[in-house]
């Protein structure tokens, strides 16, 4: 599976303004999330990175203080860009929400001494979710001068990316008017329910899906990009995470896979570098040989799955080092080299 191949200046989002980054747990999300919003945020672009589900996954990913739920810059890009993070807290997204619609103020802060808030935003979970894509919906329609208006106003963010749950619950967090339409048909919620619809299924937006080349990652993305079709919301790219080198060459690779590599070969490639060649060192080494070959046809079989989604695909590479803050650059740089940001 080929790469999507592109130059930094031809990127396949433009126009895009909200990038919502999934993916199965334990495929690396939130650090894609990360460096997408690093790599957007390159040739002085102000971009917001937020995550909705009070992990933190940000503020570890950079090596920042835990974020808040007010905007705080938290990365700087090339040629002057930069990135600010937000947690996206419900109850704090709730108080706002009264303050701006109900003009509640000081009596906001009354309803969460007596719990109520703590009950609005857990017994009725759509709610929740419009409480949270809400924060970002206004994210993404602000504007830098409050005063302007117009479509050439400038805004307060060239992009947003939102770290948004994982496949499993993505779906549902998104489709927002779905998860209301019991609780409010009409009024202030609907209302906002409304336009957060209007705007996750315009072309502003798109739905990026993180995965590895494993079965379960795989099929995961597979079943959320049907998903996400049935109720109308934008497909992205497939970023397909944690690429490990095919250390083998192909005949070797081959002879592996067919445990037909000769011990006498292994046994005087060691001696040859000055090795010892004992029997629990070839054996170790032809296990681990076949178990490599094994693995590199799964990705192969896994890899022409994700290119029968035909969507553009994009590989980061796995970082021996771990993912750090110059981990993170590297990666973005890698997305700005294959045409994503």
């Amino acid at each position: 599976m080929a790469a999507h191949a592109a130059s930094a200046r031809d990127t396949d989002w433009d126009g895009v303004r909200l990038h919502i980054v999934t993916g199965k747990g334990g495929t690396g999300k939130t650090t894609v999330a990360a460096a997408l919003a690093l790599a957007l945020a390159g040739q002085g672009r102000r971009v917001l990175l937020a995550e909705v589900e009070g992990r933190q996954g940000i503020s570890q990913t950079f090596d920042v203080p835990p974020l808040a739920s007010t905007e705080a810059r938290i990365a700087h890009a090339p040629q002057g860009g930069e990135v600010f993070g937000l947690s996206v807290d419900a109850k704090a997204a709730l108080l706002e929400y009264l303050h701006i619609f109900y003009k509640l103020g000081r009596a906001g802060g009354l309803l969460e001494k007596f719990g109520a808030i703590d009950f609005a935003t857990t017994i009725a979970p759509g709610v929740r979710d419009v409480l949270l894509i809400g924060k970002v919906y206004e994210a993404v329609r602000r504007r830098r001068d409050h005063r302007a208006k117009g479509p050439g106003a400038a805004p307060a963010y060239d992009a947003v990316v939102l770290d948004a749950p994982p496949t499993g619950r993505v779906v549902r967090f998104l489709n927002v008017n779905h998860e209301v339409a019991d609780l409010a048909r009409v009024g202030p919620v609907r209302s906002q329910a409304d336009s957060i619809t209007a705007m996750l299924k315009s072309p502003q937006t798109v739905v990026h899906l993180v995965t590895l080349l494993e079965e379960m990652p795989v099929q995961e993305t597979v079943d959320t990009i049907a998903e996400l079709r049935a109720v109308g919301m934008p497909i992205g790219g497939v970023v397909v995470n944690q690429v490990r080198e095919e250390i083998l060459t192909p005949d070797v690779l081959a002879a592996a896979g067919r445990a037909a590599i000769s011990r006498e070969d292994v046994a005087a490639d060691l001696t040859r570098v000055n090795v010892r060649a004992t029997d629990a060192l070839v054996d170790g080494l032809l296990a681990e040989a076949r178990d490599h070959a094994e693995r590199v046809a799964l990705e192969r079989d896994e890899g022409k799955v994700i290119a029968g989604l035909r969507r553009p695909t994009y590989r980061l590479p796995s970082l021996p080092e771990g993912v750090d803050a110059n981990g993170i650059r590297e990666m973005a740089e890698t997305l700005v080299a294959q045409g994503m940001a």
